[in-house]
């Protein structure tokens, strides 16, 4: 079935500052990225207490040595083991010639006029991911990528156009967070900051796609001992994987965000791709059994708003009867450009009457509020430079 009341789609430029902005940043990504020297010793970021404790037991440590060490990572943020100033010289030595404590390495850092900012993150193997701080005024959210690139294709979505080069460590998810808390000096862990109270899974990639290893960095990041962070303050986005959903519900009962941008099957087949094989009615029956889990809140429902596209008033009433029996509320984004994108972003009235209507019918409806955009940092517009390399045949 073709899709209707599409209305003509024109390809939308960014400004000119943010071209400019764009281009700039784009030819710093570009560049060669250095050598790293080779480091053959295990990295500890990423590994929870009792991994670390099995660890020093084979050194023939006391288990309590693996305790101190782990906090020592995770809730002071220390990345030499020099500065464990309860450890003997010599275990600290020992640490040094068989362990280090890494972070991602920042191949580029741009802030917004807004005060967003957003990193381009290298990793040992030269691929880069983004990261994304966005300050408020009494609170701060971190933007977390799960994969370099996406599994997922979708159509509005910038990151979408990049195919998927792999999924991230746990270390490498975990690091982002704690790559983070050394920007701002947030350590330790438990020092009450505004600057980073909440992270979302929001960034490049499907994070179910990726659940092992998100769910791991996730359990240091909520652990007293690790990052210290609430489970109520983290909050784990997915486009539809509906069996992660189920998983997600019964290991880590986070906040959970559902990409949904369509109320119509044959429009977020095209949308949203994924739809193709976890259709809405299946989704929505996820969400049902997602919001009986004890830890968990309302789901929140994000709405990206093209104009013409998925922006009537029509829509916004069907969205309301999909979802008004669900512990809910609905996320309504303003459409975030990018370069050679054929979508355009709903106008502000088409917003106000789509979010009026969602009120009107008993539910919550907010509108974010469009950040960073000018850095190609806003939700929908991070893409990094990485590609999959082909596999080279050889001779036998």
């Amino acid at each position: 079935m073709t899709c209707v009341n599409r209305g003509p789609r024109v390809k939308s430029e960014l400004s000119g500052t943010a071209k400019s902005l764009y281009l700039g940043a784009m030819e710093q990504i570009q560049a060669p990225a250095a050598a790293t020297t080779a480091d053959s010793r295990t990295d500890l970021v990423g590994l929870n207490s009792d991994e670390i404790t099995a660890l020093t037991n084979e050194m023939g440590l006391p288990a309590y040595r693996g305790k101190q060490i782990y906090q020592w990572i995770y809730q002071h943020g220390l990345t030499d083991f020099n500065d464990m100033l309860n450890l003997s010289k010599k275990l600290r030595e020992q640490l040094t010639e068989q362990f280090r404590i890494g972070r991602p390495t920042v191949n580029t850092e741009l802030t917004s006029t807004d005060g967003t900012r957003k990193w381009v993150l290298g990793f040992g193997d030269h691929n880069e991911a983004e990261m994304v701080s966005i300050p408020e005024e009494t609170r701060g959210t971190l933007c977390v990528s799960s994969q370099v690139g996406c599994t997922l294709t979708c159509s509005f979505c910038h990151t979408g156009t990049q195919r998927l080069v792999r999924n991230l460590t746990i270390g490498e998810v975990v690091g982002q967070v704690m790559l983070a808390r050394d920007s701002y000096a947030l350590w330790p862990a438990s020092k009450d900051n505004s600057r980073l109270t909440n992270i979302v899974m929001m960034g490049m990639g499907e994070p179910l796609y990726n659940f092992e290893n998100v769910a791991k960095a996730l359990r240091i990041v909520m652990d007293g001992d690790g990052l210290a962070m609430s489970r109520r303050r983290v909050t784990l986005s997915t486009s539809g994987v509906v069996p992660g959903i189920k998983r997600c519900g019964d290991e880590l009962g986070v906040m959970l965000a559902i990409s949904l941008h369509a109320v119509r099957d044959d429009l977020r087949n095209e949308l949203v791709p994924i739809n193709k094989k976890y259709p809405i009615a299946e989704l929505l029956d996820a969400c049902r059994e997602y919001a009986t889990v004890s830890n968990s809140r309302r789901i929140t429902f994000e709405y990206v708003m093209l104009k013409d596209v998925n922006d009537s008033v029509a829509d916004a009433r069907e969205l309301v009867r999909l979802v008004k029996d669900i512990p809910s509320k609905v996320n309504l984004i303003p459409f975030n450009p990018w370069p050679g994108v054929e979508y355009e972003c709903s106008s502000g009235n088409a917003i106000r009457r789509f979010a009026d209507t969602i009120s009107e019918g008993g539910m919550t409806a907010t509108v974010r509020a469009p950040r960073g955009r000018d850095i190609l940092a806003a939700c929908g517009q991070l893409k990094s430079e990485s590609v999959r390399q082909r596999r080279v045949a050889t001779a036998g």
